[in-house]
Protein backbone atom coordinates (compact mmCIF):
# COMPACT_ATOMS: atom_id res chain seq x y z
CA UNK A 1 0.00 0.00 0.00
CA UNK A 2 3.07 2.11 0.65
CA UNK A 3 4.35 1.66 -2.63
CA UNK A 4 1.32 2.48 -4.32
CA UNK A 5 0.64 5.85 -2.46
CA UNK A 6 1.18 9.01 -4.47
CA UNK A 7 2.14 11.95 -3.29
CA UNK A 8 2.84 13.95 -6.58
CA UNK A 9 -0.25 14.85 -8.94
CA UNK A 10 1.66 13.40 -12.01
CA UNK A 11 -1.76 12.06 -13.54
CA UNK A 12 -2.90 15.73 -14.04
CA UNK A 13 0.06 16.10 -16.52
CA UNK A 14 -0.46 17.32 -19.80
CA UNK A 15 1.80 14.13 -21.23
CA UNK A 16 0.02 11.85 -19.87
CA UNK A 17 -2.58 12.14 -23.10
CA UNK A 18 -0.06 12.41 -25.71
CA UNK A 19 3.02 9.74 -24.40
CA UNK A 20 0.58 6.35 -24.63
CA UNK A 21 0.06 6.89 -28.12
CA UNK A 22 3.57 7.61 -28.93
CA UNK A 23 3.96 4.47 -27.23
CA UNK A 24 2.29 3.12 -29.16
CA UNK A 25 3.21 4.11 -32.37
CA UNK A 26 6.81 2.85 -31.69
CA UNK A 27 5.27 -0.55 -30.38
CA UNK A 28 3.96 -0.55 -33.83
CA UNK A 29 6.67 -0.08 -35.27
CA UNK A 30 9.02 -2.63 -33.17
CA UNK A 31 6.04 -5.44 -33.69
CA UNK A 32 6.79 -4.57 -37.59
CA UNK A 33 10.06 -4.74 -37.40
CA UNK A 34 10.25 -8.09 -35.10
CA UNK A 35 8.02 -9.85 -37.69
CA UNK A 36 9.46 -9.37 -40.43
CA UNK A 37 13.10 -10.21 -39.05
CA UNK A 38 11.46 -13.82 -38.08
CA UNK A 39 9.67 -13.74 -41.39
CA UNK A 40 12.77 -13.21 -43.33
CA UNK A 41 14.64 -15.59 -41.17
CA UNK A 42 12.19 -18.56 -41.80
CA UNK A 43 12.64 -17.35 -45.69
CA UNK A 44 16.03 -17.79 -45.73
CA UNK A 45 15.75 -20.87 -43.61
CA UNK A 46 13.49 -22.79 -45.87
CA UNK A 47 15.04 -21.81 -49.11
CA UNK A 48 18.17 -22.79 -47.74
CA UNK A 49 16.29 -26.61 -47.17
CA UNK A 50 14.65 -26.53 -50.13
CA UNK A 51 17.19 -25.31 -52.66
CA UNK A 52 20.84 -26.63 -51.41
CA UNK A 53 21.35 -29.95 -52.49
CA UNK A 54 18.95 -29.65 -55.45
CA UNK A 55 19.98 -29.37 -59.11
CA UNK A 56 17.79 -28.91 -62.09
CA UNK A 57 18.94 -30.75 -65.36
CA UNK A 58 17.99 -29.22 -68.63
CA UNK A 59 17.95 -31.45 -71.85
CA UNK A 60 17.27 -28.69 -74.58
CA UNK A 61 14.80 -29.98 -77.34
CA UNK A 62 15.32 -30.79 -81.02
CA UNK A 63 12.93 -30.60 -84.06
CA UNK A 64 12.22 -34.29 -83.31
CA UNK A 65 10.09 -35.81 -80.44
CA UNK A 66 11.11 -38.96 -80.64
CA UNK A 67 14.72 -38.47 -80.32
CA UNK A 68 13.84 -35.91 -78.01
CA UNK A 69 12.36 -39.13 -76.00
CA UNK A 70 15.16 -41.38 -76.70
CA UNK A 71 18.04 -38.35 -75.19
CA UNK A 72 15.94 -38.09 -71.97
CA UNK A 73 15.51 -42.44 -71.03
CA UNK A 74 18.95 -41.82 -71.83
CA UNK A 75 19.10 -38.85 -69.26
CA UNK A 76 17.56 -40.77 -66.88
CA UNK A 77 19.88 -43.97 -66.75
CA UNK A 78 22.69 -42.06 -65.69
CA UNK A 79 20.65 -40.36 -63.31
CA UNK A 80 19.55 -43.35 -61.92
CA UNK A 81 22.97 -45.16 -61.82
CA UNK A 82 24.21 -42.47 -59.75
CA UNK A 83 24.57 -43.52 -56.13
CA UNK A 84 25.02 -39.78 -55.14
CA UNK A 85 21.33 -38.46 -56.60
CA UNK A 86 18.45 -39.68 -54.05
CA UNK A 87 15.48 -38.53 -56.26
CA UNK A 88 15.21 -36.89 -59.66
CA UNK A 89 11.73 -35.82 -61.47
CA UNK A 90 11.37 -35.01 -64.86
CA UNK A 91 8.67 -32.04 -65.00
CA UNK A 92 6.15 -32.84 -68.00
CA UNK A 93 5.17 -30.00 -70.31
CA UNK A 94 1.87 -29.04 -68.72
CA UNK A 95 3.85 -28.35 -65.54
CA UNK A 96 6.47 -26.24 -67.32
CA UNK A 97 3.85 -24.11 -69.03
CA UNK A 98 2.27 -23.34 -65.67
CA UNK A 99 5.37 -22.22 -64.43
CA UNK A 100 5.72 -19.46 -67.38
CA UNK A 101 2.27 -18.52 -67.46
CA UNK A 102 3.24 -15.27 -65.28
CA UNK A 103 5.69 -14.05 -67.64
CA UNK A 104 4.70 -15.48 -70.93
CA UNK A 105 0.98 -15.93 -70.44
CA UNK A 106 -1.29 -19.45 -70.34
CA UNK A 107 -2.08 -19.75 -74.13
CA UNK A 108 1.32 -21.09 -75.40
CA UNK A 109 2.21 -25.02 -76.23
CA UNK A 110 5.49 -26.28 -77.30
CA UNK A 111 5.08 -25.92 -80.87
CA UNK A 112 4.47 -22.30 -80.61
CA UNK A 113 7.61 -22.08 -77.81
CA UNK A 114 10.07 -24.92 -78.20
CA UNK A 115 10.70 -25.88 -73.98
CA UNK A 116 13.54 -27.72 -72.65
CA UNK A 117 12.98 -30.68 -70.80
CA UNK A 118 13.66 -30.44 -67.01
CA UNK A 119 14.71 -32.77 -64.47
CA UNK A 120 14.61 -31.59 -60.57
CA UNK A 121 17.70 -33.88 -59.35
CA UNK A 122 17.98 -33.78 -55.33
CA UNK A 123 21.21 -34.93 -53.94
CA UNK A 124 21.84 -36.97 -51.44
CA UNK A 125 23.10 -35.24 -47.92
CA UNK A 126 26.66 -34.70 -47.30
CA UNK A 127 27.41 -35.72 -50.95
CA UNK A 128 30.61 -34.66 -52.92
CA UNK A 129 28.83 -34.35 -56.03
CA UNK A 130 29.00 -31.27 -58.08
CA UNK A 131 27.91 -29.66 -60.77
CA UNK A 132 30.33 -29.81 -62.91
CA UNK A 133 30.79 -33.58 -62.34
CA UNK A 134 27.33 -34.37 -62.99
CA UNK A 135 27.49 -32.25 -66.42
CA UNK A 136 30.92 -34.18 -67.19
CA UNK A 137 28.83 -37.58 -66.78
CA UNK A 138 25.93 -36.47 -68.94
CA UNK A 139 27.77 -34.78 -71.56
CA UNK A 140 29.33 -37.93 -72.34
CA UNK A 141 25.74 -39.47 -73.72
CA UNK A 142 24.60 -35.97 -74.91
CA UNK A 143 25.94 -32.76 -75.33
CA UNK A 144 23.01 -30.89 -75.36
CA UNK A 145 22.61 -31.07 -71.90
CA UNK A 146 23.02 -28.44 -69.02
CA UNK A 147 22.66 -28.08 -65.36
CA UNK A 148 21.28 -25.28 -63.29
CA UNK A 149 23.05 -25.44 -59.66
CA UNK A 150 20.28 -23.75 -57.42
CA UNK A 151 23.34 -23.13 -55.08
CA UNK A 152 25.00 -20.01 -56.80
CA UNK A 153 21.84 -17.75 -56.49
CA UNK A 154 20.96 -19.03 -52.86
CA UNK A 155 24.13 -18.22 -51.47
CA UNK A 156 23.57 -14.36 -53.23
CA UNK A 157 20.19 -14.76 -51.97
CA UNK A 158 20.93 -15.56 -48.37
CA UNK A 159 23.81 -12.90 -47.97
CA UNK A 160 20.88 -10.35 -49.12
CA UNK A 161 18.18 -11.59 -47.07
CA UNK A 162 21.14 -11.66 -43.93
CA UNK A 163 21.72 -7.66 -44.89
CA UNK A 164 18.32 -6.67 -45.12
CA UNK A 165 17.90 -8.78 -41.52
CA UNK A 166 20.57 -6.71 -40.12
CA UNK A 167 19.04 -3.52 -40.97
CA UNK A 168 15.90 -4.49 -39.78
CA UNK A 169 17.91 -5.41 -36.63
CA UNK A 170 19.06 -1.55 -36.46
CA UNK A 171 15.58 0.15 -37.05
CA UNK A 172 14.94 -2.29 -33.86
CA UNK A 173 17.20 -0.88 -32.04
CA UNK A 174 16.64 2.73 -32.94
CA UNK A 175 12.99 2.35 -32.16
CA UNK A 176 14.08 0.80 -28.68
CA UNK A 177 16.85 3.97 -28.17
CA UNK A 178 13.82 6.86 -29.32
CA UNK A 179 11.13 5.23 -26.94
CA UNK A 180 13.93 5.39 -23.90
CA UNK A 181 14.66 9.39 -25.41
CA UNK A 182 11.31 10.10 -25.44
CA UNK A 183 10.92 8.37 -21.76
CA UNK A 184 13.88 10.55 -20.54
CA UNK A 185 12.07 13.93 -22.49
CA UNK A 186 8.78 13.39 -20.47
CA UNK A 187 10.26 12.34 -17.30
CA UNK A 188 12.08 15.39 -16.96
CA UNK A 189 9.67 17.73 -17.93
CA UNK A 190 7.48 16.38 -15.14
CA UNK A 191 10.54 17.06 -12.76
CA UNK A 192 10.07 20.74 -14.23
CA UNK A 193 6.59 20.75 -13.53
CA UNK A 194 6.91 19.22 -9.72
CA UNK A 195 9.49 20.50 -9.26
CA UNK A 196 8.27 22.54 -6.13
CA UNK A 197 6.29 19.53 -4.72
CA UNK A 198 9.64 17.43 -4.76
CA UNK A 199 11.66 20.09 -2.63
CA UNK A 200 8.56 20.07 -0.07
CA UNK A 201 8.42 16.28 -0.05
CA UNK A 202 12.49 16.01 0.56
CA UNK A 203 11.58 18.69 3.34
CA UNK A 204 9.08 16.38 5.08
CA UNK A 205 11.67 13.54 5.02
CA UNK A 206 10.82 11.70 1.66
CA UNK A 207 14.19 10.19 -0.02
CA UNK A 208 14.85 9.90 -3.78
CA UNK A 209 13.71 6.06 -4.32
CA UNK A 210 10.33 7.18 -2.54
CA UNK A 211 9.81 9.66 -5.23
CA UNK A 212 11.59 7.94 -8.20
CA UNK A 213 9.16 4.75 -7.86
CA UNK A 214 6.21 7.37 -8.08
CA UNK A 215 7.40 8.43 -11.54
CA UNK A 216 8.51 5.00 -12.36
CA UNK A 217 4.76 3.77 -11.84
CA UNK A 218 3.73 6.43 -13.88
CA UNK A 219 5.56 5.22 -16.49
CA UNK A 220 4.94 1.46 -16.41
CA UNK A 221 1.29 2.35 -16.52
CA UNK A 222 1.06 4.83 -19.57
CA UNK A 223 3.91 2.40 -21.13
CA UNK A 224 1.84 -0.51 -21.01
CA UNK A 225 -1.50 1.40 -21.98
CA UNK A 226 0.22 2.56 -25.24
CA UNK A 227 2.21 -0.92 -26.02
CA UNK A 228 -1.34 -2.41 -25.99
CA UNK A 229 -2.72 -0.02 -28.24
CA UNK A 230 0.00 -0.69 -30.66
CA UNK A 231 -0.04 -4.44 -30.29
CA UNK A 232 -4.11 -4.33 -31.19
CA UNK A 233 -3.00 -1.83 -34.51
CA UNK A 234 0.01 -4.09 -35.23
CA UNK A 235 -1.68 -7.59 -34.94
CA UNK A 236 -4.30 -7.00 -38.15
CA UNK A 237 -2.09 -5.56 -39.46
CA UNK A 238 0.45 -8.36 -39.74
CA UNK A 239 -2.64 -10.85 -40.46
CA UNK A 240 -3.76 -8.50 -43.32
CA UNK A 241 -0.03 -9.22 -44.44
CA UNK A 242 0.49 -12.57 -44.43
CA UNK A 243 -3.11 -12.72 -46.04
CA UNK A 244 -2.00 -11.14 -49.10
CA UNK A 245 1.25 -13.18 -48.86
CA UNK A 246 -0.63 -16.48 -49.22
CA UNK A 247 -2.22 -15.13 -52.06
CA UNK A 248 0.69 -14.67 -54.41
CA UNK A 249 2.20 -18.06 -56.26
CA UNK A 250 4.11 -20.56 -53.85
CA UNK A 251 6.70 -20.41 -56.51
CA UNK A 252 7.60 -16.72 -55.94
CA UNK A 253 7.19 -16.69 -52.36
CA UNK A 254 7.17 -19.57 -50.09
CA UNK A 255 4.86 -20.38 -47.45
CA UNK A 256 6.41 -18.88 -44.51
CA UNK A 257 3.69 -18.02 -41.62
CA UNK A 258 4.74 -17.08 -38.00
CA UNK A 259 4.93 -19.75 -35.71
CA UNK A 260 3.12 -19.73 -32.18
CA UNK A 261 6.50 -19.08 -30.64
CA UNK A 262 6.81 -15.66 -32.47
CA UNK A 263 3.63 -14.85 -31.84
CA UNK A 264 3.93 -15.14 -28.09
CA UNK A 265 7.31 -13.28 -28.75
CA UNK A 266 5.38 -10.28 -30.25
CA UNK A 267 2.24 -10.32 -28.23
CA UNK A 268 5.06 -9.63 -25.06
CA UNK A 269 7.01 -6.60 -26.55
CA UNK A 270 3.90 -4.16 -25.04
CA UNK A 271 5.46 -5.39 -21.72
CA UNK A 272 9.17 -5.55 -22.61
CA UNK A 273 8.44 -1.83 -23.37
CA UNK A 274 6.77 -1.11 -20.31
CA UNK A 275 9.53 -2.74 -18.33
CA UNK A 276 12.36 -0.28 -20.13
CA UNK A 277 10.04 2.66 -19.56
CA UNK A 278 9.99 1.90 -15.77
CA UNK A 279 13.41 1.74 -15.56
CA UNK A 280 14.13 4.70 -17.79
CA UNK A 281 11.94 7.07 -15.47
CA UNK A 282 13.65 5.52 -12.36
CA UNK A 283 17.00 6.22 -13.12
CA UNK A 284 16.11 9.48 -14.93
CA UNK A 285 14.77 11.17 -11.69
CA UNK A 286 17.25 9.38 -9.59
CA UNK A 287 20.07 10.96 -11.00
CA UNK A 288 18.25 14.26 -12.14
CA UNK A 289 17.49 14.45 -8.17
CA UNK A 290 21.28 13.58 -7.48
CA UNK A 291 22.53 16.43 -9.56
CA UNK A 292 19.66 19.14 -9.02
CA UNK A 293 19.34 18.67 -4.66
Amino acid sequence: MIWLRSDLPLSQDRLNYFLPWLIAFMVFLLVMAVAFIFTLHATASKWDRGVRGSMTVQLIPTDDEVIDEQRLDVVLTVLATSPEIQRYESMDESRLIRLLEPWVGAAISNNELPLPRLIDVELKPKTGLTAEELLQRLSEKDSGVSIDDHRVWLNHLVRMIETIEVVALLVFLLIILATVGTIIFTTRTGLSIHREAIEVLHLIGAQDSYIARQFARRALGLGLSGGIIGLLLALPTLWLLSHLAHSLDEFLLPDVGLGPLHWGLLTVLPLGVSLISMVTAKITVLRALERVL
